[in-house]
């Protein structure tokens, strides 16, 4: 598997944690990415670090949702998702991990704008916790369909945030591939791009997820992968594979195929 190349969690969720990295280790991969969870609950620093011994495989990125619920401007109301991702910090510093990517909070009934400024208030101590620990802390683009957990829907509109609140972004190609201007997006983003996550799309599906294997669908990849080395991206490709077709042929095989045809992606384009 290119070293370029990291496993998410979620293609193997609802795995225990040692189990996925041991899939992971089977598989060839070199990085791998977290969801907070796992890692939150009880013990979970602790399984991880006994999952990682040996060396061999370096923690690429932690997803976590910032707040479950929706965003407010009561401060008292999002407290505790504060705190959690302060804690969320700590652990991943303690993995040495690269970076924690967020889901913000929900749009509930405020104006875009107003629920952005809440986003930033509400993290800005982490901000500042994640810099002083080696943290990249960032946010992703999301479906519209996820707003009750997220605000920042184009990619355009999640740049737009990360400018506010100070920290890098996640593109999740998934939800961005058919918006216009690309390049343009990525020459923006390269200053704060922590992460680039692929996988692809079959025209018609709309079994959600509806992720398939990179190669299987019609995403635009290696033009896009293109643009963004173009743009001086030198980060690591993310594998999130998660929806009906991927559980159809099974997390190991699905994950395997996208590794090899990313890899040789990666090769052709000189990565």
């Amino acid at each position: 598997m290119h070293e370029r190349i990291s496993v998410h969690q979620m293609c193997f969720a609802g795995a225990r944690l040692c189990d996925y990295v041991r899939q992971c280790r089977t598989l060839g991969a070199r990085r791998i990415g977290f969801i907070s969870p796992a890692l939150l609950a009880p013990g979970g620093l602790a399984e991880a670090r006994a999952a990682l011994a040996g060396g061999d495989i370096a923690v690429e990125t932690v997803a976590h949702v910032f707040r479950a619920g929706h965003l407010s401007s009561e401060r008292n109301e999002w407290r505790e998702s504060r705190e959690s991702l302060a804690r969320l910090i700590d652990i991943a510093a303690g993995l040495d991990a690269r970076s924690i990517y967020m889901l913000t909070g929900g749009h509930g009934g405020l104006r875009w704008e107003d629920a952005a400024d809440c986003f930033c208030e509400a993290i800005a101590p982490c901000v500042e916790q994640a810099r002083a620990a080696g943290i990249g802390l960032a946010i992703e683009n999301a479906s519209a369909l996820y707003a009750e957990i997220h605000i920042a829907h184009s990619l355009a509109d999640t740049l737009t945030l990360a400018e506010m609140a100070g920290v890098g972004v996640c593109i999740e190609l998934f939800f961005c591939w058919a918006e216009a201007g690309l390049p343009a997006l990525f020459a923006r983003a390269m200053p704060r791009c922590q992460l680039v996550q692929l996988s692809d799309y079959v025209y018609g599906d709309r079994s959600l997820p509806a992720r398939a294997v990179p190669g299987d669908g019609v995403i635009p990849l290696r033009d896009i992968v293109r643009s963004l080395l173009g743009a001086g991206y030198a980060g690591t490709f993310d594998l999130e594979l998660l929806g009906p077709r991927i559980d159809a042929e099974g997390p190991p095989a699905a994950v395997a195929r996208a590794a090899t045809h990313v890899s040789e992606l990666l090769i052709h384009l000189g990565a």
